[in-house]
């Protein structure tokens, strides 16, 4: 069984560099609050800046929640994520689905970035369903990054 990946395509008026920071860097400010999977809510989301680095949320007592590892770090170009969530949204750490992210440079100064979660077939039994579930989340994540990082094309942005 092949289940089609969620792809999703936003413009952000940000350089690709701004754009990269602001879904890696700032994704605990634009992430919505209500999707979390730890037993409390987070007060932040990390992903670690390096090839091999964890992606988790933290919540107010210091608790870490793993969702994945980052599998390709190469900024400001390109981030592929393994997101380690079963079908249950809790932490499988033998359990590897992709989400990748490319942004690519616009003559107008903005940034195409290319969302797509792939490998979802992977989630088990409940695959379709589940897969048809966050194809609606997903869309709306996107289009809130894709908010923020225009509304903050100005911030500082890392070297």
């Amino acid at each position: 069984m092949s289940i089609a990946a969620i792809r999703k395509t936003v413009m952000v008026k940000a350089a690709p560099a701004r754009a990269f920071a602001a879904f890696t860097r700032d994704i605990g400010k634009w992430w919505p609050g209500g999707m979390s999977i730890g037993a409390n809510p987070f007060v932040d989301l990390i992903i670690e800046p390096r090839d091999g680095g964890r992606w988790f949320e933290r919540d107010a007592a210091g608790a870490e929640t793993e969702w994945g590892r980052v599998l390709t770090w190469d900024p400001p170009a390109r981030a592929v994520l393994a997101w380690q969530i079963d079908a249950s949204f809790k932490y499988d750490p033998d359990l590897v689905t992709e989400v990748e992210l490319t942004f690519t440079a616009q003559p107008d100064g903005t940034t195409q970035v290319d969302f797509e979660h792939r490998d979802l077939e992977r989630l088990g039994p409940s695959a379709e369903r589940v897969a048809e579930q966050m194809r609606g989340g997903w869309a709306g994540i996107i289009d809130g990054f894709a908010a923020y990082a225009s509304s903050t094309a100005n911030a500082e942005t890392p070297q």
